[in-house]
Parts: C-alpha cells; sequence; structure tokens
C-alpha cells in the first residue's frame, strides 16, 4: 500500500482529483526499470514520485504523467524534497552553493540507474570532481589529504546537500570545525590558547586539500606563516616577537622548533611545550 505522505504529494503534483492505476501496468511498458526497481530504496510504487498515472496508462502520452525530466530543476527538486526535506542531511540545505546555484537532485542521484550507493550518479569522490576541478588539481600536490587512497571521502568534510558557511563543511564535538573529527588532539580545551586556533578556521595557516608546503601550510617557511600575525603591526592579532629573534639567523627561521605547540599548550603561555 502507498504511504499516505507520498500519495498526497503525488496528487499535489499532477494537479489535483486525477486518478491512480496500478503500479503493476508500468511493467508493460517499462519492463527494466520496473524490475530493477524492486531492489531500489524507492521502490514504494512509481506512482508515489510521479503522480496518478491513470490517464497516462489509457493515452500513453508523456504528458499525461508527472516526469522529472520535463519540468524545470526548482520543480523536480521540490518534489524529491517532499519526502527527503525533513532529512538531517539537508538542515542547511538553503545555506549550500548547490542550492543557490540550482543544481538539481537528479544532476548527481539517479533514481531508476544508479551506479554507485546511496543512488549517485557515479562514486562520492568522482562526482564532486567532474565540477570542482580545481579541488581534484590540489589533491596532486606534495602534501595532502588522502583522498586517492581512499583513506577520507569529500563527504566526510562536506555536507553535499548544504550547510553553514564557509563551504558547507561538517561540524562535529558540539558545533566545532570538522577538522577536529581527526585531529581531536588539537580540540583542546588548553589553558595556553593561540587566539588564531579559536578565532580563526584551519585554512588561515593550512591548505586544506593540499600544499606543495610541508605540513600543508600556506607558506613555504614556518615563519612566514607566523609572521603574518606576529610583526610591527597592528592590523592582525600577535605581538612582535621579542628582539633576540634575529630572524636572518637559521636558528629562528623554523618557529616550530621551540614553540612546537603551537595550536595551544597546557604549561607554557609562550608554546614551548
Amino acid at each position: 500500500m502507498r504511504p499516505p505522505g507520498l500519495m498526497v504529494a503525488a496528487v499535489i503534483l499532477a494537479g489535483g482529483g486525477a486518478a491512480f492505476g496500478a503500479d503493476d501496468a508500468c511493467q508493460a511498458c517499462h519492463e527494466d526499470v520496473v524490475l530493477k526497481f524492486k531492489a531500489n530504496p524507492h521502490k514504494k510504487g512509481c506512482e508515489s514520485c510521479h503522480g496518478p498515472g491513470q490517464q497516462h496508462m489509457e493515452t500513453a502520452e508523456a504528458a499525461k504523467i508527472f516526469s522529472f525530466t520535463k519540468v524545470s530543476r526548482q520543480k523536480a527538486n521540490q518534489t524529491c524534497l517532499g519526502c527527503h526535506g525533513g532529512q538531517q542531511t539537508h538542515r542547511g540545505r538553503l545555506l549550500g552553493a548547490h542550492d543557490r546555484n540550482s543544481l538539481a537532485c537528479l544532476d548527481c542521484h539517479s533514481v531508476h540507474q544508479p551506479s554507485a550507493p546511496h543512488l549517485l550518479t557515479a562514486k562520492t569522490d568522482s562526482l564532486c570532481t567532474t565540477c570542482h576541478v580545481s579541488v581534484k588539481a590540489e589533491f596532486n600536490r606534495p602534501y595532502r589529504h588522502k583522498l586517492q587512497e581512499k583513506a577520507i571521502s569529500c563527504v566526510d568534510c562536506h555536507n553535499p546537500h548544504g550547510g553553514p558557511p564557509p563551504r558547507s563543511l561538517e561540524r562535529v564535538s558540539a558545533n566545532e570545525p570538522g577538522c577536529l573529527k581527526c585531529h581531536g588532539d588539537k580540540r583542546g580545551p588548553f589553558p595556553f590558547e593561540h587566539a588564531p586556533v579559536k578565532l580563526e578556521p584551519c585554512s588561515t595557516c593550512h591548505e586544506p586539500h593540499g600544499s606543495a608546503n610541508p605540513r600543508m601550510l600556506v607558506r613555504h617557511e614556518v615563519n612566514r606563516v607566523c609572521l603574518e600575525c606576529h610583526a610591527s603591526t597592528f592590523s592582525r592579532l600577535g605581538g612582535a616577537p621579542p628582539a633576540f629573534h634575529d630572524l636572518r639567523s637559521a636558528r629562528y627561521q623554523n618557529c616550530t622548533i621551540c614553540h612546537s605547540k603551537i595550536h595551544g599548550s597546557y604549561v607554557s603561555r609562550d608554546f614551548l611545550r
């Protein structure tokens, strides 16, 4: 039996009092689709998504039934969201770049002919990089997250259906940045906190996908990253380093040799250990 909520949605799609037919009748013309659909998560019945089909069955006219390929992207998305809109993964949909750019559900998902889990048209990471080509290139840099090795996936860090800015990033542990899901040793709380760790995103110092610099830093030399804040200027957080830090000397050109607990320390105000 068709769930009441889906039946109501289908009636609305069809414009009111249209008549329902028997789902078995679809197999006469769409045999390949119907047979494959028996193992599909959407096996509630064809009319649950396509609306009442009695007139379509009687006339064989495509215009007599709701077709996702013949309506606007917004209308097709609205139909999918009739069931999926209340799911947790869609909680930030209106905040996401995919929705703002009118990406359709069927651009990534194929209900009848899926090629990957979750009814996707391709495997997750391959699907993402078909549009995000520049990001794919970043994962080919020398220092990177292990995407090619399948150690992580795009959806480990991003919610493709949308989420709070920036970049629909996933949150963990009471709304903390998703980076801390893996890098838990940087979480704290620390008695002596490095202000950027609390007030700035990780991408202030690190390139999240991949970098030409060690530790995925935004600069090749560590001291250049530190001096973006710790210089003789009031435009950024952090004061100037003490006078004995002669940056012409190699011993002072790698700040983390001494300030090893740069994300935060339990014992040192200067992050020395």
